[in-house]
């Protein structure tokens, strides 16, 4: 009896890249991109655009700020305890899922700062000053710690009390801040005050895992543990395992996907695409072997202090590091190549990078494209 099929790092590629809407751009709008992706992360305030923009056709930035301005999406702290834009529809089961995620941050960063203290009475505390109106995580730990101290709490850290609320009461970040071409203060309201929507109860871990899956598989049980940063997910898995279809990488790791998902033929052909420096792609593996076959510490990533550059894949592989620097009304975007380009690479990344360049700096009415010497050989 055969065992499961092997999937090859180029199979693999291409099934990703067909799920992330990445081998095509999709003629779909904005609402159903989201819920194909599991959301984008989106802790900078606009640079995520550009993840819908290289997967959609007709791609539309106003269309996204008004799911936003609606509440039709919101931003909010979710998978790995991190800001990401997901339809409100999906905020409401995925966030109550991921909890322990937060809890365990929390504990981790802060959990000395407020030792003794009463969940539920922060809780309370929390929700009475954000009834007035969405406050900054500023203005919030402020007003904390002014109640703690007639409450009894002594003195505690206000970015702790803040962010204890965070965890304790699902907080989204509201409009117009991470609306296209608006700005404002980065301002947190319970779900349940805006959009006015209550989280689910007992969502299944059922859900979360097929969601993975059809978003990023085939995938092995880390994979989708370094996606959404829970744990112990094997048990799961298992009881999913008569649904779906298993697979062996090269290297004889388990993987799982859903069995009707697209997976293409290896030689699929791949458009070369830029990521924005906090793609899900890049975050969402245990094993990015199916993405970036070098060790891109080697090539400017990883710096403790700083923003990594975007990734450009290249035949579907990382294949170079990007940033785009703006000074008044001019813009460059700086390609760094891990290796030597071939004439018709650099052809079809130039013609990207245009792209790329006039949707990020609409302002701008200078621009130019930079291809560095190879960082690698």
């Amino acid at each position: 009896m055969s065992g499961p099929a092997v999937l090859d790092h180029r199979s693999l590629n291409r099934a990703t890249l067909a799920r992330q809407l990445l081998l095509r751009r999709a003629a779909i709008g904005p609402e159903e991109a989201l819920e194909r992706l599991v959301g984008l992360q989106a802790q900078t305030t606009h640079t995520w655009y550009l993840g819908l923009w290289s997967r959609l056709a007709g791609f539309s930035a106003e269309a996204v700020s008004a799911l936003l301005g609606s509440g039709a999406a919101v931003r909010m702290s979710l998978m790995r305890s991190t800001l990401h834009l997901v339809n409100t529809e999906d905020a409401l089961w995925l966030r109550p899922l991921v909890q322990p995620v937060h809890e365990r941050g929390y504990r981790a960063t802060y959990g000395r700062q407020t030792a003794g203290l009463d969940p539920a009475e922060v809780e309370k505390a929390g929700r009475a000053a954000l009834a007035e109106g969405p406050l900054t995580f500023s203005e919030l730990g402020r007003r904390l710690a002014e109640h703690g101290r007639s409450a009894g709490w002594g003195e505690r850290d206000p970015q702790a009390l803040a962010q204890w609320v965070r965890v304790l009461a699902p907080l989204v970040q509201v409009p117009p801040r991470g609306q296209w071409g608006r700005s404002g203060r980065a301002a947190h309201t319970p779900i349940e005050s805006w959009p006015g929507r209550t989280p689910a109860a007992d969502p299944p871990l059922e859900r979360l895992v097929l969601r993975y899956l059809a978003a990023f598989g085939p995938a092995s049980v880390l994979d989708v543990q370094k996606w959404c940063g829970l744990t112990r997910l094997g048990e799961v898995v298992d009881a999913l395992r008569p649904r779906l279809a298993v697979f062996r990488a090269e290297d004889g790791r388990e993987l799982f996907d859903l069995p009707g998902a697209p997976r293409p033929d290896s030689d699929t052909p791949a458009p070369v695409r830029f990521l924005y420096e906090f793609d899900n792609l890049r975050w969402s593996y245990a094993d990015l072997g199916r993405l970036v076959a070098v060790d891109l510490r080697d090539h400017g990533f990883g710096a403790r202090n700083g923003v990594d550059p975007g990734l450009v894949l290249i035949d579907g592989f990382a294949a170079a590091g990007w940033r785009i620097a703006v000074r008044q009304r001019s813009a460059v975007l700086t390609v760094r190549p891990f290796r030597r380009l071939a004439p018709e690479e650099e052809s079809d990344l130039r013609a990207e990078a245009a792209g790329v360049l006039a949707f990020s700096t609409p302002a701008a009415t200078e621009r130019a494209i930079e291809v560095a010497p190879p960082t690698g050989r």
